[in-house]
Order: C-alpha cells, then sequence, then structure tokens
C-alpha cells in the first residue's frame, strides 16, 4: 500500500515539475534553480529532496532546509498546487492587462501612448498611495529645510594664500601638480594644519594653469582611508569598483533576467582625469592598498566574472568594453597622514614625492584666529588672539575655540537686549569656552631670561610635533668620597639611562671630576618615556651646571646624543624640534653639527646653532666661566 501512494507521490511530484517547466520555460526553470540552490536536489532521486526543491521553486526561499516527512509530502504538495494556481490566476491577469493595452493602443495614436498606460495604471490602483504620496511630500518638505552653513565651511581659506604657515609645502605642493608630468603625493603632517584644504586648492590652481594636465572639469575626489571597507571576495569595493553578478548581488532586473553581470565603478574611476584624495591613507587596508597601487601602475580597472560571457548577444557593448578593457583610472593620488613615514608601505612611499607641513606655531595661529575673526565680520579683544593659541596648535581647533566664543557674545547679547552695532569677542568669553572644554595650555613650558641652576630644556618629537623637555637634576657631597650614587626615573626609558651612563664619563673627561664622588639626581619632569638618546646633551648639562653651580639659560634648547669621548651625535627629527622650540619661545636652539643641512631654509624667530662637542654647547647653556668664553659659528636664519 505504501508503495502505491508513493508511486502516486513521485507522479504528482513529476507532473508539478511539468507544469513549472511550461510555466517558466526549461532554462529559466534551471537558472531560478541555481539561484535558489535547488539545482542538485531538483535532479536527485529521493522524493523528500524534489519536494524541498519544489517548495523553494514556488516559495523562492533558498532558506528552506527541512526536509519533509513521508507523510508531510501529500500536504505539502497541495500547497504547492494553491500556490502555482494562484500565481497562474496573477499571470492571466497580467495577460488581460497587457492585452487591454494593446487594443487600446491600436485604437488610439502614438502620441496617447504615455495617456494610455497612466489610465491602465490609475485603473489598477498605480504604485502610488495615500502612504507613499505623504512621505514623497515630507521628504521634498525636507529639502526645503537647511541650516545656516557651518562656522568651518565659512572660515575655510578660499585661496592658497590664505592657508598660514605653509608656504614651502603648498608651493611644493602646487609645483607637483602643474607640472607636465604630475606626480602622486604623500603629504605628512599634524592634523588641523590645512593638508586636505591644501589639495583641493593646489587642484583648483592647477585647473588655472595653462598647459597643465588636468582640465578645468577636473574632480577632487575625497574619501577617508580608515572608513574604506571592503570584501576580499570582490563583492563590493567602493574604491576600485566591483562586479554584481546576476543570482547574488543584485545586477539590474533586467540584466539579471538575461543572466549578465553588471560591474559597479569606483572611486577611482570617478576621479579619472582629476585628483583622487585619501585622507589617513596610512589607515588603510594593506591588501587594498596593494590593489591600489596595481591601478597607479596599469591605470585601469580590471573587473572579472564567471557569469559574463563574451559571444552573449545580450550583454550591452558598454558592460562588453569593462570586462574586456577595464575602466580608467588615470588620477593622481593625494594621500594625507599624521603617521611617521617610516609607518606608510615603502612601496606606496616609492611612488609617491613626500611633502612635509610644519606644525603650526603660536603667531600662525594668531594669524588665522585674526583672519577668521574678518570673515565672521566680529571683533577681538587686545589678547583674544594670544589667548587661543595658547590651547591649540591646530588651525580647526583655533576656528572650533573662535566661533564657540562667538555664539556666546552673540548669546550674551541678546539676553542683555544690546543692540550693539557688532558683536565684540573678549577674553572672558575664550577662557568660559575653554574651561567648559576642560582645554588645557597646549604649552606649559615656556622660556624666560632668567638663568637657573640644574635646569636645562630638550626637545622631544611626538608624531609631527616638537616639544619642550624638561629635565633637572641635584647634586651633594657623597658622605664618602668615591661611594656617590645617581638617581634617575625609572620610567623615562632604557635609551635615557644609557645617556646618563655616557654622561658620567664625559662628565670627568670635561671637569676632571669623578661624578661617583656626588649624590645625583636626575629627573624628566614628568616622567615621560624618552624615546632615543637624544636627551643626552640635556642630561650631561643639567649634571654638570648642578654639581658646579653654573646657572643655565632658560631661553636655549639642546638636543643631540652624546658619545664617550664628548661628541654631538646626528638625532632625528630636527625641523619638529625647532619648530617646538619656537613654539615654547626659545630664543636659541643648539644642534648636532652633522644636523646642519636639516635646519628648514627661511627658518625665523629663533637662532639656530650647530655644535659638535659637548664643550662648545656648554658654553651656550652655562653661564660663563673664568676663562673668555671662545666664539663659535652660529647657523642664522637661512644659512
Amino acid at each position: 500500500m505504501k508503495k502505491i501512494q508513493s508511486d502516486h507521490l513521485e507522479r504528482q511530484v513529476a507532473a508539478l515539475y511539468d507544469i513549472l517547466c511550461d510555466v517558466f520555460g526549461a532554462d529559466r526553470l534551471v537558472l531560478k534553480a541555481s539561484k535558489l540552490e535547488a539545482l542538485d536536489l531538483m535532479h536527485s532521486e529521493n522524493l523528500a529532496e524534489r519536494v524541498l526543491a519544489l517548495e523553494k521553486l514556488v516559495y523562492e526561499d533558498p532558506t528552506l532546509d527541512s526536509l519533509p516527512s513521508f507523510n508531510e509530502i501529500p500536504k505539502i504538495l497541495e500547497e504547492i498546487q494553491e500556490e502555482i494556481a494562484d500565481f497562474l490566476a496573477r499571470r492571466t491577469v497580467e495577460e488581460k492587462l497587457e492585452q487591454r493595452i494593446a487594443e487600446k493602443i491600436q485604437e488610439r495614436n502614438l502620441e496617447y501612448l504615455q495617456e494610455i498606460r497612466q489610465q491602465v495604471l490609475k485603473e489598477d490602483g498605480g504604485p502610488e498611495n495615500a502612504q507613499t504620496l505623504k512621505k514623497l511630500a515630507i521628504l521634498e518638505k525636507m529639502d526645503q529645510v537647511r541650516l545656516a552653513q557651518t562656522a568651518r565651511e565659512i572660515l575655510r581659506p578660499r585661496s592658497l594664500d590664505q592657508i598660514v604657515g605653509q608656504e614651502r609645502a603648498v608651493r611644493a605642493l602646487v609645483s607637483k601638480l602643474i607640472s607636465p608630468f604630475p606626480q602622486h603625493v604623500l603629504i605628512y603632517g599634524p592634523p588641523g594644519v590645512g593638508k586636505t584644504t591644501a589639495a583641493r586648492l593646489a587642484l583648483e590652481e592647477a585647473r588655472r594653469v595653462k598647459g597643465s594636465p588636468f582640465g578645468p572639469d577636473a574632480p577632487f575626489v575625497e574619501v577617508n582611508g580608515a572608513t574604506l571597507r571592503w570584501d576580499p571576495r570582490e563583492v563590493t569595493n567602493p574604491l576600485l569598483g566591483s562586479v554584481h553578478d546576476p543570482i547574488y548581488q543584485g545586477a539590474r532586473r533586467d540584466l539579471a533576467e538575461s543572466g549578465v553581470p553588471e560591474p559597479k565603478l569606483g572611486l577611482v574611476t570617478e576621479a579619472h582625469g582629476g585628483v583622487l584624495f585619501i585622507d589617513e591613507i596610512g589607515d588603510m587596508d594593506p591588501l587594498l592598498l596593494t590593489k591600489l597601487l596595481k591601478v597607479l601602475e596599469d591605470k585601469r580597472v580590471k573587473f572579472d566574472s564567471s557569469y559574463f560571457d563574451p559571444y552573449d548577444e545580450n550583454v550591452p557593448r558598454y558592460i562588453r568594453k569593462l570586462f574586456q578593457e577595464g575602466a580608467p583610472a588615470d588620477f593622481v593620488l593625494i594621500g594625507a597622514t599624521t603617521r611617521d613615514p617610516e609607518e606608510l608601505n615603502p612601496a606606496l612611499r616609492s611612488r609617491c614625492a613626500e611633502i612635509f607641513f610644519d606644525p603650526l606655531t603660536p603667531a600662525d595661529i594668531e594669524i588665522i584666529v585674526r583672519e577668521a575673526a574678518g570673515r565672521l565680520g566680529v571683533k577681538l579683544g587686545p589678547e583674544v588672539a594670544s589667548a587661543i593659541a595658547e590651547y591649540t596648535i591646530e588651525g580647526r581647533k583655533a576656528i572650533s575655540i573662535l566661533s564657540d566664543a562667538y555664539g556666546l557674545a552673540l548669546y550674551q547679547r541678546r539676553k542683555a537686549r544690546k543692540r550693539a552695532s557688532s558683536i565684540i569677542i573678549t577674553l572672558d568669553h575664550v577662557l568660559e569656552v575653554v574651561q567648559n572644554a576642560r582645554l588645557s595650555p597646549f604649552v606649559t613650558v615656556k622660556a624666560s631670561d632668567s638663568m637657573e641652576v640644574g635646569r636645562v630644556f630638550g626637545l622631544g618629537v611626538v608624531g609631527f610635533i616638537g616639544s619642550i623637555i624638561e629635565v633637572e637634576a641635584i647634586a651633594f657631597p657623597a658622605r664618602e668620597k668615591g661611594k656617590g650614587s645617581i638617581r634617575f626615573n625609572e620610567t623615562a626609558g632604557s635609551m635615557a639611562r644609557d645617556s646618563l651612563f655616557n654622561a658620567g664619563a664625559v662628565f670627568r673627561l670635561l671637569t676632571g671630576k669623578d661624578i661617583a664622588d656626588y649624590d645625583v639626581h636626575v629627573n624628566v619632569v614628568g616622567g615621560g618615556n624618552i624615546d632615543g638618546p637624544s636627551a643626552g646633551l640635556a642630561i650631561l648639562a643639567a649634571i654638570i651646571s648642578a654639581v658646579q653651580g653654573r646657572p643655565v639659560r632658560q631661553d636655549v634648547a639642546v638636543t643631540g646624543e652624546i658619545s664617550i669621548q664628548g661628541k654631538i651625535k646626528p638625532v632625528g627629527g630636527i625641523p619638529e624640534k625647532i619648530y617646538g622650540a619656537k613654539q615654547a619661545g626659545m630664543k636659541r636652539v643648539l644642534i648636532p653639527l652633522a644636523n646642519k643641512q636639516e635646519v628648514p631654509l627661511g627658518i625665523k624667530g629663533i637662532e639656530v646653532v650647530p655644535v659638535d662637542t659637548a664643550a662648545a654647547a656648554l658654553e651656550y647653556l652655562l653661564a660663563p666661566a673664568a676663562a673668555k668664553k671662545k666664539r663659535l659659528p652660529r647657523l642664522a636664519a637661512g644659512k
């Protein structure tokens, strides 16, 4: 009896498959089964699996995976028959609707074709209803509401000469773009110094130059490297582009029905003929960056898909061209980063010219604040610009503080119901803003004209920003000669500790005294870790000052590694350290003679002195000894 029932069910299933073949056609049924993961189930010898395939095809649900039991199959087949009947009924209605349209087309002229379609759609309800029309009206009303421009949009530089403190870097950037052979560029620098704005304005300048490779409509495409998310399977890739296959990735409906894959172009093609600006390029996915380097070499993006058939007559010509030739992607890459050059991909650096943007000095910040106040149409109190410069070295942050102070001044004026002709931003407004934001002064150590014993200013670098390292020392005669001790910060780092031991040897070399005869305590104020030996000269000067009681100038900063022979060895970060000394108000900075060529050209506001020995450096730092001071050559501005 069960065998008879099974044979009956087998015939039912076969009949249903025949109906589906008649409805969809054999080829489309196979394509539909492949899309719904039912192709293998269709050809199975297991009745339950063929019934499951029927369910997937009829209900168009690839997630169905539960095999029905033998007793459940009859009920399932009845439900499938009902669903097929509903489908055929809908199809019959659609065919009648199409027949009505054809009859009306024959009755009227072709010029009324659009009217006929609208009429038919209206008779059958159409895609619009009260709810959809209401939502459309809400969207259109929202489009009419616009807030005022943000302060950043108003105060953003509109020309290259409005970018403060970056004249050399901007000149270098523009020169890379206006050349007949433009170069890819990497821009290094701290945040908020104008890297993005400079790149955008540099392209605008290049568009105006006769003979420039950039046309008047050359695009500027901007993206943040840290936000570029992509799928390694190339399902999606907003930067380079991807292929939407007709089954899983949602190709256009007319293409999907004919099984044609559709390439989606990426930002590199959108930037063709212009500039692709990638901010924070150092945060890009390494594999995606490698793919981008390949595009830079080929100047095209290649697409591939197993669904592409070059001999398929249904493939549009533009899709055939994209698959066979690729999409054009000839652009200039400008990448900006706050990372050190050593952290970037060497292959990327080898393909790009490198430009460094300098940290902004307090004088630069004051200029930015005054120019921004002019654009806002407000007046500044006498100490406002200098006060803002105390709390930031970023132009963007300075603008933010100014705009917040402007809003506060505007609020207070309206609350007091005053009708002044212009708004005046005072020091009190700025102080209230920085206190609400819990900001602290950026430069905590400043130069002075005084002299102190055992206190020396060294120089360090964090990122692209130089900073002052305050080193202090105190010394006492040891209780027992030759058994003195040296104490040093535990957190200062092993390399700084090595510098301390080197300083002990040089101390004996220069003074003829043994440091073991003294109890010496050296302290790096703040307890920061010193990365590298560049504080060696500062530590030596602090020890000698403390032991001999010779005051140290407080308007001079030093950097340099000392050898046990008393020579000053080269160190890194010279430009950043010089700018850090300028921010602290130092009048002079001592650098190793070997770093002389790294001094920025045209440096103003500070004297740079190259020295090659510790003895020479001490003459500039310590109060003069009894002997006549020997004059050493100095490196003044631009020399």
